[in-house]
């Protein structure tokens, strides 16, 4: 922020920013108190890879004034976050930066190292997407959030702590005071983005940039977050830039939205405007994007995949030298659930819920307590090896298509894993026509069956993951939040894409998601999970419409945007 001493640079006369990004209406401008807050002219960003370059961001022009909220959209790869780094020179020496970037009147880019310094932390802040690897592992909370005030007040370690405190209870820490010396690792994904938050706002910033700082959240902690981040711009009078894939976000949070795709900024508007009349072609498929359709109707009379009943899987917590139980984490407890052929199960919750431990469970991939009846067989007491043969019947689709992918093996060996357990006399040559095959099911081109994962999308990553599965013509599959890490166009092709899926093969899914549109496109039955038990279940249509639980009407408050008094602590 510029001083009243400093020399200020004036920006050329504009007030508005045209559609395209580069356009702007000239009118008077007698001073920098008239100027936007942020003002970015023209930025351009290189990326030095050996002897190539790579254009990030390709003349991207915008304009924030004070107390507004500007949404910043885009897929994975359109250069939303370059942009944001950009404004506070945080790109690093691979990145050549052009252009201006005029904050209160005084140019960014041509900014020296120590003035930067004195307006990072104090004058803009930002909250990164993934709070656990934002924070330090190794330090408490009241020590990360102590260092910033540090660095920008000169104020005594007694009056430090008191503003960590009143920092953490603005927001939403429970007992502020006796989570000083806790490390990240203890508090949950929300608390630990409360803390990111708390950060920024440390020093009373003029500007806010929030990096996708929702994505990794639940629907109930997304939405405290969302209305956490108005109510603190409305107490400060900061202004915010948010980055985000989903425009759902963007229509709850923000004033003004611009559009990106592959560098460039193709469309802005005020979110009324650009919701109600999108004019950019590639506005309109991200506004359609989201998934549809309604899941098929189930046939009562069809064949019984899987049953199970009263499952539970309870953790031991062990304290003292002789490592003496005395107690139980219940991850599951009690619950029964059945999926007929062609049908999917959508199993919805909080993170912690015991979604993902209830799939693993019914795959006896881990030990569990109950029932358990696979194609008309208990399975439940069955050993490892008895298990083998009926893994071919059974697969999983895991969340991270990042992490569940070897970054070591070609596609073809990662697809055909699964044929070398159970085939183990199939010829080379028959594996990959069967490998082609369902590469070619899951929309891949088996031509590129020879390629590592990290020469895939993110989208294409996760159909590799999908093909894993079918490969071996399963019955029933469990999908562990297949759709969470995507952008939300491709959401809607990989749910079109298991609903093709399924239509063909008659596959099962057990459907697991904190996602509940995607849940309402794909399932035909919901079973909803808190604290290891059912709460509420039923055909999804009855359940969606008239949901009976206070804390499945808060779930769907908080997906689908419905005005309820519902309230999670029922």
């Amino acid at each position: 922020m510029a001083r009243d001493g400093d020399a200020k640079r004036l920006p050329k006369p504009m007030t508005r920013l045209q559609t395209g990004g580069k356009e702007f209406k000239e009118c008077s401008m007698s001073s920098v108190a008239d100027a936007p807050l942020l003002d970015v002219r023209d930025l351009k960003v290189v990326f030095r890879q050996g002897d190539t370059e790579a254009l990030a961001v390709d003349g991207v022009s915008f304009m924030l004034e004070q107390r507004r909220t500007l949404g910043l959209v885009g897929e994975s790869g359109s250069g939303k976050s370059v942009t944001a780094l950009s404004i506070v020179r945080l790109l690093g020496r691979a990145a050549r930066v052009q252009g201006q970037v005029l904050f209160k009147g005084e140019d960014l880019l041509a900014a020296r190292e120590g003035r930067l310094r004195e307006i990072r932390g104090a004058h803009i802040t930002m909250v990164f997407q993934e709070p656990m690897t934002s924070l330090n592992p190794l330090h408490t909370i009241a020590r990360q959030i102590g260092e910033i005030l540090e660095l920008h007040d000169a104020r005594g370690a007694e009056k430090i702590k008191a503003r960590i405190v009143e920092l953490l209870q603005e927001v939403g820490i429970p007992d502020p005071g006796e989570r000083l010396g806790a490390f990240p690792h203890q508090l949950s994904g929300g608390q630990r983005q409360r803390v990111m938050i708390a950060m920024a706002l440390a020093n009373r910033p003029d500007l806010f940039i929030a990096d996708e700082p929702t994505t990794a959240l639940d629907v109930t902690v997304q939405a405290q977050i969302l209305e956490l981040l108005k109510e603190l711009q409305a107490r400060h009078n900061m202004a915010m830039l948010f980055i985000t894939h989903d425009l759902g976000i963007v229509r709850k949070i923000a004033d003004d939205v611009a559009v990106m795709q592959k560098g460039k900024i193709v469309e802005t508007n005020k979110v009324a405007d650009l919701f109600a009349a999108p004019r950019h072609p590639y506005t309109k498929a991200l506004i359609a994007a989201e998934p549809k359709g309604t899941p098929p109707t189930i046939d009562l009379a069809a064949k019984t995949i899987l049953e199970a009943s009263d499952i539970r899987v309870w953790f031991p917590i062990k304290r003292g030298f002789f490592r003496r139980t005395i107690g139980f984490i219940k991850a599951v407890d009690g619950v029964s659930v059945s999926v007929r052929e062609a049908e999917t199960v959508g199993v919805v919750g909080e993170s912690g819920s015991g979604k993902t431990t209830l799939g693993l469970a019914l795959l006896r991939l881990i030990s569990c307590e109950g029932a358990i009846v696979f194609l008309g067989r208990p399975i439940d007491g069955l050993k490892f090896k008895a298990m083998r043969p009926l893994r071919r019947d059974m697969q999983i689709v895991f969340q991270d298509p990042y992490g569940s992918l070897s970054p070591r093996l070609p596609v073809a060996d990662i697809v055909a894993e699964g044929l070398g357990v159970q085939y183990k006399a199939m010829s080379l040559p028959r594996r990959r026509e069967i490998v082609a095959q369902a590469l070619s099911d899951t929309g891949l081109d088996p031509a590129a069956m020879d390629r590592y994962p990290h020469e895939f999308s993110g989208g294409q990553r996760q159909r590799i993951a999908i093909a894993r599965a079918i490969v071996l013509e399963p019955k029933f599959i469990v999908l562990d939040e297949p759709t969470s890490a995507l952008d939300m166009s491709v959401q809607a092709q990989i749910v079109d894409l298991l609903r093709d899926l399924q239509k063909r093969r008659g596959l099962a899914y057990l459907f697991i998601s904190h996602d509940l549109k995607v849940v309402r496109a794909l399932a035909s039955e919901i079973i909803v999970m808190r604290d290891g038990k059912v709460v509420e279940s039923g055909p999804a249509l009855e359940l969606l419409a008239n949901p009976r639980n206070a804390y499945t009407r808060a779930l769907f408050a908080a997906a689908f945007d419905i005005k309820t008094g519902a309230d999670l602590s029922q």
